[in-house]
């Protein structure tokens, strides 16, 4: 078994077993789907996120591999991704407990709380006008340039992120947001994986996912180029000779995800 729990639900459950305790939580429920559950909860006048893992089954995790997909199979991977993140210095999530029993993949029983980032906004909604109404661009800028600096740094510590759609990315907005003055955060980590060094397959499917989510903001070549620069840390003129064939994925890659959003709608 492995446990962490910070204030407040170490004095909170003082005495209890947590993985009773944290299944009474109750709040606004976010997702619920077998074997997983994620909610809101407040605890002294602060909201937490708490997702909990029952296990998927043997017959679930089969049917992962065999269409080529990696299983969630616990807190573990995101617990793991909030470590290795917050060493490389990149902003994300504070978990406040986790806990993981049971030697089974697929009966493990598992949890992971953290802090509510708030107040903010995701990426995704603050860009959704940018195409008719575009963002003043020094603001624009910065926001490219710091998303690709959290991203570049991500996969340098050995995380890549699964998800990394631009609406995992939170603007905080405690303070008025400039360009000279601008905090971000990522978020939904559950499926993140942690190695060495990150798989250029995984890396490009990052990259790809990323640059999807971002077709409709009316970004310029010139944009992209701001990010290609920040995230390699190289000049262009070398990124451009070295990642010719990356490039010619990336624009293959976001656009068949395009093409499958204009037929079944949302993001995969």
């Amino acid at each position: 078994m492995k446990l962490m729990l910070a204030e407040p639900f170490k004095s909170l459950w003082a005495g209890q077993d947590p993985f009773v305790a944290v299944e009474a939580l109750q709040g606004e429920v976010y997702r619920e789907l077998e074997g997983r559950r994620t909610l809101r909860t407040e605890v002294a006048g602060r909201g937490y996120f708490v997702k909990i893992h029952r296990g998927i089954g043997w017959g679930e995790i089969a049917k992962n591999l065999l269409t080529a997909k990696l299983p969630v199979l616990g807190a573990r991977q995101e617990w793991q991704a909030i470590e290795r993140l917050t060493a490389a210095g990149v902003a994300t999530m504070t978990a406040v407990a986790y806990g993981e029993r049971g030697a089974n993949p697929a009966a493990q029983h598992s949890f992971i709380v953290t802090e509510e980032l708030a107040p903010t906004t995701d990426l995704e909604q603050l860009s959704l006008n940018w195409a008719n109404q575009p963002p003043a661009p020094r603001l624009k800028w910065a926001l490219i340039k710091e998303v690709a600096s959290m991203v570049g740094r991500m996969h340098r510590a050995g995380v890549n992120h699964r998800d990394c759609y631009i609406c995992h990315f939170l603007l905080h907005t405690d303070q008025a947001v400039t360009a000279d003055n601008l905090r971000l955060s990522l978020i939904d980590l559950h499926r993140a994986q942690c190695r060495v060094e990150v798989p250029r397959r995984w890396r490009d499917k990052d990259l790809a996912a990323l640059y999807y989510s971002v077709l409709e903001t009316g970004l310029t070549s010139r944009d992209k180029l701001r990010f290609l620069r920040r995230y390699f840390e190289l000049p262009l003129r070398q990124i451009l000779a070295d990642e010719q064939r990356f490039l010619r994925y990336l624009e293959y890659k976001a656009g068949k995800l395009y093409e499958r959003k204009q037929r079944y709608g949302g993001l995969l």
